[in-house]
Parts: structure tokens; C-alpha cells; sequence
């Protein structure tokens, strides 16, 4: 096998701007040269991945939400919240400045509504509203729908975005509700806050995104209500191990491999996959654009629904267990355990 250059390993982009949100959280703005411009269209509620140096690796990668709006929005800006424990974080916002480069994988991720054209509430905790604003502003600047918004936070001077949120609750007032939620005033959220606030708007489509117990007490409360757990989407990042901007090795196909139709973007493709690849190094091998960004099952990027056929999913940490039940796989860990393969993205 050799190795193979794909565009996906990365671009240097040079950065127009760092905005101070909260004393612990910053705003990055990247200036994506004109001729980058399709590589790095996004949707509302993906994220980049970043390439961070380390004295320890050589350098260790980490993914950041957008909270820009594709419509409205000129640069892509991502939102960085210090942790104690963090390393990219704290590494970012002591490092980087305006005129700085980062060196990023272009967006990826499936926390994105498929239409925009409906009521949404929205519940976010911390810096979970990162890609939540996204989505936020986009629904106001694109489509009629209304939206919720359920925003906790430790106390007050922790909100992120607080006065663009007040300007937008003012500007779109018929459209747009916020509560907030401040743990120093009132405690930590609880069933009854969520579900009262939730109310019965059974058909709007739910997107949550915070610390782990937040996220699993929203959706357990919704679904105990009668939200269709189908309607209720939920973001989750765990740190990176491996290093997902190293070049992705040429797959090899034999007489015994695997056959597989993957359809992405309306275009499907017809491809031999061998029992030892993954899905994605097949793809990137033919020339492909495949989503990922981790390569290691943890990030959820390269989702796939597994039409025909079987395989070996390996890592599916980043799937929700209602996922893999409903023929959900991992593009970057699943490999063939049948002849023939129909795969969707």
C-alpha cells in the first residue's frame, strides 16, 4: 500500500479575528481564501477539527463547533470555551491571535437539520450553545419556523452570545423565545423546568447539545412526554486519540473483495471493498469526498445507513443505540462481512 494525498487532510487558514465572548470563552473568525470557498460550505451545526501542536505528540487534534450562520455570516467562526483540564482549548485561547493560522480539516458533522422549513426547540448548556446558535440563526434568517431556545449556564456573566441572543430576541420577538436557565439563581435544570418548558410541541425538531447528564435528561424527558425519539437530536465530542490529518492509506482491492454502492450526494458510486478497509479509506482511495474527520468512531462524521448487506461496525461509540438499531453505521470503522453492500450518507 502507498500513501495517498486526499484534500480532506487539511488546509492552513489564516485568522481574521478572536472575539472575547465570556472570560473563559473566545470566538475564532477564519479568513478561507476564495478558492477554498466550496471546500469549506457548511451547514448550520457542524464543526471544524483543528490541528493543535504538542511538545509531547507533535500535535493532537480536536474538533470546535461553528456558531456562524452559512446565510448571513461571511466567515466561518468557531467558538473555543476554556477547560481546566483542556489542552487544545487552553492552548487556543492563549495562542491564538488575528493574523494567526490554523491548519483544519474543512466542516463536517451530522448534527444539521435536513429542513429548515419547521418550529425548532433548541436546548443547549455552556458552550453547547456553539452549534446550537448556528442552527438559531439560520432557521430565523432562512425559513418562517419558530424557535425555543432553553439556554443553562453556571450564572450570568458565563452566557455566551448574550447580547447577540438579547438582539435577536428582540429583532424576531414573534418567532424567537429564550429562557435561561442560571444554576446560581435557580439550580441545575431538572425534569420539570425541561418538560414545562418543552410543552407539547410534539412535531417541532429538537436539537441538544451540552454536557453529557444535560443532554440525557432532556432527551429522557422529551421522549417521557411524547417526543418521537426520532425528532430529538443530540451533539456529542470526545476528545481525539489518533491523528486524523495523516494521509490516508490506497486501498488494494482483490478478486475476493466485497462490492459495495454508496450512494452520497444524489451520486452513487460503485466500488470493490476489500474484508481489511474501511468504508472511508475506500472512498478517499477512488477519489471520493468522503465525510470524517476522526477516523476513530468517536466523532460521528462519516454516519452512514446501512441499506443491504452486512458488516463488522467495530467502534460505534459515537452512535446513539436507537441509531445502530435503525441500520445506522460508521463509515470509518465498519468493514464488509457480505458479497454485496448498498450504503447511504
Amino acid at each position: 500500500m502507498t500513501s495517498v494525498v486526499h484534500p480532506s487532510l487539511g488546509h492552513t487558514i489564516r485568522v481574521a479575528d478572536v472575539i472575547a465572548e465570556t472570560p473563559d470563552a473566545s470566538s475564532i473568525v477564519l479568513d478561507v481564501p476564495e478558492d477554498l470557498a466550496d471546500r469549506f460550505t457548511y451547514r448550520p451545526g457542524q464543526f471544524l477539527t483543528v490541528r493543535i501542536p504538542s511538545d509531547r505528540t507533535g500535535s493532537v487534534a480536536r474538533c470546535y463547533s461553528i456558531a456562524s450562520c452559512p446565510a448571513t455570516d461571511d466567515r466561518i467562526k468557531v467558538t473555543v470555551k476554556r477547560t481546566s483540564d483542556g489542552y487544545g482549548s487552553n492552548w487556543l485561547c492563549d495562542n491564538i491571535t488575528q493574523g494567526s493560522s490554523l491548519h483544519v480539516l474543512p466542516p463536517s458533522g451530522t448534527f444539521t437539520p435536513h429542513d429548515l422549513d419547521a418550529d425548532f426547540q433548541l436546548f443547549a448548556a455552556g458552550s453547547g450553545i456553539t452549534p446550537v446558535m448556528s442552527i438559531l440563526k439560520t432557521v430565523l434568517a432562512t425559513s418562517a419556523g419558530s424557535v425555543a431556545l432553553y439556554y443553562a449556564n453556571r450564572d450570568r456573566d458565563s452566557i455566551i452570545f448574550d447580547t447577540e441572543l438579547a438582539d435577536l430576541a428582540k429583532r424576531h420577538s414573534d418567532r424567537l423565545t429564550i429562557e435561561h436557565h442560571i444554576e446560581a439563581e435557580t439550580g441545575l435544570p431538572t425534569p420539570d423546568s425541561l418538560a414545562r418548558f418543552a410543552g407539547a410541541h410534539h412535531d417541532s425538531n429538537v436539537f441538544v447539545c451540552g454536557p453529557a447528564a444535560f443532554m440525557a435528561m432532556v432527551k429522557e424527558t422529551l421522549t417521557s412526554i411524547g417526543y418521537d425519539r426520532h425528532r430529538i437530536h443530540i451533539e456529542e465530542f470526545r476528545s481525539l486519540d489518533g491523528d486524523p490529518f495523516a494521509p490516508v492509506k490506497a486501498v488494494v482491492a482483490d478478486a475476493q473483495a466485497s462490492t459495495v454502492e454508496v450512494t452520497l450526494d444524489g451520486d452513487t458510486h460503485t466500488l470493490p471493498w476489500p474484508a481489511d478497509a474501511t468504508l472511508i479509506d475506500v472512498m478517499v482511495s477512488a477519489g471520493i469526498d468522503a465525510p470524517y474527520s476522526c477516523r476513530e468512531g468517536e466523532c460521528g462524521s462519516c454516519a452512514c445507513t446501512l441499506v443491504e448487506g452486512t458488516v463488522d461496525p467495530g467502534n460505534t461509540d459515537a452512535l446513539d443505540p436507537d441509531d445502530v438499531a435503525d441500520g445506522y453505521i460508521l463509515g470509518c470503522q465498519a468493514r464488509p462481512t457480505s458479497t454485496n453492500l448498498k450504503i447511504e450518507f
